[in-house]
């Protein structure tokens, strides 16, 4: 990961963002994830890897590999798989739910976020079937 500039104080807590060096990041202007105190979130996480979407077709392990980026962006803020209290996931086509909730259910059965699962029109590039976000929960001490 790597620091975005824009790592300011907000009120008395630093915000840290980092960046992934994805292609979009820094085209579109935002951050792979971004920890404010207690809170850290991502951004939309899909199965890209070094720029190539992987598991073309296969919408259970795109969930897997989106989650596993995501849970690598929060580790690098202080966050592990038990912290995460919220997740999205926006898939391309409601006969993907079943195996995106059983990809997901693998890692966060034990933890039981909060989860949104949302049928959307199309993602960013047309091989993404899915796209995750996580929110974890840090609290002070």
């Amino acid at each position: 990961m790597t620091a975005d500039p824009a790592a300011a104080p907000v009120g008395a807590e630093v915000v840290t963002r980092l960046g992934s060096g994805g292609p979009w990041e820094a085209l579109y202007g935002y951050s792979r994830v971004v920890r404010a105190g207690s809170l850290a979130i991502t951004a939309g996480c899909t199965s890209t890897v070094d720029g190539v979407v992987v598991h073309v077709g296969d919408a259970a392990a795109q969930t897997a590999q989106a989650i596993r980026i995501g849970l690598a962006a929060l580790a690098e803020v202080g966050a592990g798989p038990g912290d995460v209290v919220r997740t999205r996931m926006y898939v391309t086509d409601r006969l993907y739910a079943d195996e995106v909730g059983r990809a997901h259910n693998a890692v966060f059965g034990p933890v039981r976020p909060v989860a949104t699962m949302v049928v959307v029109a199309g993602l960013l590039d047309p091989e993404h079937l899915v796209e995750v976000e996580l929110e974890a929960y840090l609290p002070a001490g």
